[in-house]
């Protein structure tokens, strides 16, 4: 029915038969239907991750996230069919030659937490097209250039490492560790001691992030609710919360947001990101390039982001939509949307002391821990992240 982790299992199972527990629609259906409970113990984080996916993916648990929505969820690709094999992350299986590891529809964070371990340990090629130069990733260490060991010595010993990386994401870490150590002493025997010591050291750190004590930020959910009731719960607290405070919304099924991102003027992008139900629809996504304005304005544009927006009726309209600032960029926001005869309920949220500002200018204080309040940031971050990587990129091309 449901597969989950925790560093403290007595402490997340015993969190669903609390008295007095808030539990969401679905989360009480599941806990009235629980005939069994198992666990599986295992030494690390990181083994509880890979071991959660694989279940999720085997079993296919009616109360974990369903992978027979529209939502292309992260995949590990090892293109093993390469003359030097990359381990990419990609959203769908479009290559018959390469294995795959996932969906991951939990955990895309944790996924790429699991990946920076890996490869500190086993470097290797992350871009699907490498340059025919020294990449950054080569001096820290965590990516074996071609164009520095392209030989068909280091070919041998890179699929080598993918082979490990394989093992590793199969849990098979017991086989990788007896597969260095043999290695390891043969090496030694031939006196061969340098690279004896590097085998060594790659045990060690298979041993150490394998360990209990190693420390990771896989397991940050402690609240029991599933993750559908947790978001029903946010939005169904900002819908009253907006329409106590006379911004009228029905349901919040769709969200958008919009940022302003530039330097000085220069630069300058918007983003408009969307939420759906609560939960981020990349596919839905899209950055402006700022084109009528070279100096710092981010009021007016605001204005020339959401007008463009409002211009494109094929992409359905938002329920909400959301800026990031205050008064200044809502006042934007109503120009574009009276300027095309649109109503749409729109807010704000101002970075200070993150306050929601109305349509009507009225300030609304939410406490810190309000659902409705992490929700909105939640939804801003996301837009500012997007908005700021699209810049970053416009800018990195002029310099």
């Amino acid at each position: 029915m449901y597969v989950g982790k925790a560093k403290n299992l007595k402490k997340r199972v015993a969190s669903y038969f609390l008295k007095n527990i808030d539990l969401g629609t679905k989360t009480s259906i599941l806990i009235s239907q629980i005939e069994k409970i198992k666990t599986i113990v295992v030494n690390s984080e990181i083994e509880a991750f890979l071991l959660e996916n694989s279940y999720i993916k085997k079993y296919k648990p009616k109360y974990n996230i369903k992978l027979t929505d529209d939502k292309a969820y992260p995949m590990i690709r090892i293109s093993i069919k390469d003359k030097l094999p990359k381990v990419l992350i990609v959203r769908r299986p479009d290559d018959s030659k390469s294995i795959y590891f996932g969906p991951f529809p939990n955990a895309a964070g944790a996924l790429r937490t699991v990946l920076k371990s890996i490869r500190r340990i086993f470097p290797y090629q992350s871009v699907p097209n490498h340059a025919k130069r020294i990449c950054l990733y080569y001096h820290l260490g965590l990516c074996p250039c071609p164009p520095v060991f392209d030989s068909q010595e280091f070919r041998k010993e890179y699929k080598k490492t993918i082979r490990h990386i394989i093992d590793f994401l199969n849990g098979k870490t017991r086989k990788i560790i007896r597969d260095l150590t043999r290695e390891r002493n043969l090496l030694s025997n031939n006196e061969e001691f340098e690279r004896a010591n590097l085998l060594q050291n790659k045990i060690n750190a298979i041993e150490l992030i394998t360990s209990p004590i190693y420390k990771t930020r896989l397991d940050l959910n402690v609240n029991p609710n599933l993750k559908e009731d947790l978001r029903e719960k946010e939005i169904s607290e900002l819908i009253n919360i907006l329409n106590n405070n006379n911004v009228p919304v029905k349901n919040l099924k769709r969200i958008e947001c919009f940022d302003i991102s530039n330097t000085s003027g220069t630069n300058a992008t918007g983003s408009m990101v969307v939420f759906t139900l609560g939960e981020k629809n990349g596919n839905e996504y899209r950055k402006f390039r700022i084109r009528g304005h070279n100096s710092p304005n981010d009021f007016a544009m605001m204005e020339e982001v959401l007008k463009r927006r409002l211009n494109h009726p094929e992409w359905k309209y938002p329920d909400l939509i959301i800026v990031d600032g205050g008064k200044g960029q809502i006042s934007s926001g109503l120009k574009a949307l009276k300027n095309a005869n649109i109503n749409i309920p729109i807010v704000g949220l101002a970075k200070k002391e993150e306050t929601i500002i109305t349509s009507n200018f009225k300030e609304i204080v939410l406490p810190k821990n309000s659902d409705a309040l992490k929700l909105i940031m939640r939804i801003r971050d996301e837009a500012h992240r997007f908005a700021i990587t699209y810049h970053r990129k416009l800018r990195s091309k002029i310099f």
